[in-house]
């Protein structure tokens, strides 16, 4: 439903964006990741034909935005950055203004903008000026003008940025209120928002893209990923040196009472960590698989191998508990 080709915008000769590609099916919501200055959202005004683009081009649901743009247009909804509107209205007639510009006239104009009202909470702030809206109830009516024409592919960029917890809750179910029937872009810097909602991310630095995988297969990229971490009351050089024994393990790095072992066989390294605490009987304080972090991840993509800071041996994004000892 959407895929973008090969997409080049310069500044001069700057290349914001350079040969960037990927596509997206329905169903997918699929996050376009990466720090500041990327070329996030530059590569969102192209696909939204904001912006011309230097070279590549975009097809929306069947659309080249080149040769057949006004087609494009209408088969997106779009919440640009920072949530435009008009402050001197109120929310009521920016959302019959927007529906008028989709096309709506006159009773099914209203019954839209009464649906969209009630759908997205807006009843109590419906006749106040947008100007005077909180952060919260802005994005909202921004939001609610992005889908209001109900469009197949849905294009947001930093959707959740300023939002109070309570409010990034609300976005982001109804986002995936929404997904099974579109194809929705959420461009981001917030690493929660990938593991939140996104199914799929794709990663871009300096105006290229780094990484196209699953939340999954990004944290598998992680040094952590299938790390066994063991914290036993007492260190011991044996004890280092039988987790360097076991088959599945890689090395082991120790420090004070915890022990991590690196896995050459992730599927197989915690049964037999826990083999061997019966064998010996040890009695650990703890025992868990680290997942992976993707903001480790993040650094290493968009900084380089060599660039990503260390990570701290108890820190993780995730773990999964053995009680197998």
């Amino acid at each position: 439903m959407l895929e973008v080709k090969n997409l080049v915008k310069a500044f001069g000769p700057v290349r914001a964006v350079n040969d960037v590609s990927f596509a997206a099916q329905r169903g997918e919501v699929l996050g376009f990741l990466g720090p500041n200055g990327a070329g996030k959202t530059t590569t969102m005004r192209m696909i939204t034909g904001f912006l011309p683009p230097t070279a590549g081009t975009a097809v929306v649901n069947g659309y080249d935005i080149l040769n057949q743009p006004i087609l494009a247009r209408k088969q997106i909804g779009y919440l640009p950055e920072n949530a435009p509107t008009y402050g001197d209205m109120t929310v009521v007639n920016f959302l019959r203004f927007t529906a008028e510009l989709r096309g709506f006239r006159g009773r099914a104009r209203n019954a839209k903008v009464d649906e969209i009202v009630e759908k997205y909470q807006l009843r109590q702030v419906r006749n106040q000026p947008v100007d005077t809206l909180s952060k919260g109830y802005n994005q909202r009516v921004c939001f609610a003008q992005a889908i209001l024409h109900d469009p197949p592919i849905l294009i947001m960029d930093e959707p959740t940025d300023g939002l109070d917890p309570n409010q990034k809750h609300t976005v982001r179910t109804l986002i995936k209120e929404m997904a099974a029937e579109k194809v929705i872009v959420i461009s981001t810097h917030i690493l929660e928002e990938v593991d939140a909602i996104c199914s799929r991310a794709v990663v871009i630095s300096s105006g290229r893209i780094v990484a196209n995988a699953t939340p999954t297969e990004l944290r598998a990229m992680s040094n952590t990923y299938g790390v066994v971490q063991l914290d036993m009351p007492e260190a011991g050089k044996d004890i280092a040196e039988k987790l360097q024994g076991l088959a599945a393990a890689d090395r082991v790095d120790a420090e004070q009472s915890r022990y991590l072992v690196h896995p050459a066989e992730p599927d197989t390294l915690l049964a037999e960590v826990a083999a061997l605490i019966r064998a010996e009987g040890w009695e650990p304080r703890g025992l868990k698989v680290l997942d992976g972090r993707l903001d480790e991840v993040f650094r290493k993509l968009t900084l380089g191998d060599g660039q990503a800071e260390p990570e701290a041996s108890g820190q993780v994004a995730g773990d999964a508990s053995a009680d197998a000892a």
